[in-house]
């Protein structure tokens, strides 16, 4: 009975559609054959490339639906479209932090009463587990928290998925700040470089969500992206790539203290970045607890053949 329940088409609504996670869980949902749904709002002016990426989805079969978060109504009649709402708006310091304009998507979905989950813009560190973060960085899990608050508040039935570090910003290059792209010659390692790192490709925590969203397992639980294989530190990652390429890097221990020497000298954005490396490469903290396998993507999900770490720097050779 559980599988055929499952294999009945969802409706899901993506807000954030056009975000750097929201068009991987788009295609996603329509990859896995729900009826999927991205709200368009009127805000979109000239921006081309989010007009050009509503048309790709539409092409692949995803319904528009127009809405705006300064119009209470349009969310509402949005939301009663669907079964399930996935919101991926921005909470990164560097581009647009929009985590608490999802607070209106939450009034939305409590005045439209029929949505089944919600599953807000999470992604990344478990924000109630981040209490102790330095600032501004903290802001985002403080925020989290908020719209978390605001959920279960309202009794909304919710999925949260947590716990990884997106390849594209941490894998590729190393590790490294302020570039995307591996170093050539010299690396610098965070501490020792021992601790335990979670990494994983965009696209497969794309496709966990997308699987978790309905999912009776998943029911108001947090669900922790944490495929076996990609659990590495710095070091093994760095050794992936040197075996990759056959050279070997230079490298540059960076002790805690030197890492938040002149912190408060730097931009909002990086003093944010530097405080969620910190927390990452030096505490651990996607790693320093354990995770049940009935709370873990992977485990759940063993048909998602994730892509490892040595298959994802190969792009780079």
């Amino acid at each position: 009975m559980g599988e055929s329940k499952r294999t009945e088409k969802t409706r899901v609504l993506v807000v954030g559609a056009t975000g750097y996670i929201g068009k991987r869980i788009v295609r996603a949902c329509l990859a896995e054959g729900h009826e999927t749904y991205v709200l368009q709002r009127p805000e979109i002016g000239l921006e081309i490339e989010k007009v050009q990426l509503f048309l790709s989805f539409k092409k692949l079969g995803a319904r528009i639906v127009e809405g705006s978060f300064s119009d209470h109504q349009s969310l509402v009649s949005a939301v009663k479209l669907v079964d399930v709402v996935v919101s991926a708006m921005s909470g990164v310091h560097f581009r647009s932090h929009n985590i608490l304009v999802q607070l209106k998507l939450v009034e939305a979905i409590k005045d439209a009463g029929n949505v089944k989950r919600f599953l807000p813009s999470e992604f990344g560190m478990d924000p109630p587990r981040m209490g102790h973060a330095l600032p501004p960085g903290r802001e985002t899990f403080d925020q989290k928290m908020e719209v978390r608050q605001a959920i279960e508040a309202a009794g909304i039935p919710y999925t949260y998925v947590v716990g990884a570090c997106f390849a594209a910003y941490f894998a590729g290059n190393l590790s490294q700040m302020v570039t995307l792209l591996p170093p050539k010659e010299k690396v610098n390692i965070y501490g020792d470089g021992n601790v335990k790192v979670v990494f994983a490709d965009e696209d497969d925590i794309a496709k966990y969500t997308t699987k978790t969203l309905n999912d009776p397992r998943t029911l108001n639980k947090t669900v922790n992206i944490r495929p076996p294989d990609n659990v590495l530190t710095q070091l093994e990652l760095v050794q992936i790539w040197e075996k990759l390429t056959g050279k070997e890097l230079e490298k540059t221990n960076i002790a805690a203290q030197d890492f938040l020497a002149n912190i408060e000298q730097m931009e909002i954005p990086h003093q944010a970045g530097i405080g969620h490396f910190y927390h990452i490469f030096y505490e651990g903290c996607l790693t320093d607890h354990e995770v049940g396998e009935d709370e873990e993507a992977s485990s759940l999900y063993p048909d998602v053949k994730y892509k490892r770490m040595d298959d994802y720097l190969r792009m780079f050779l």
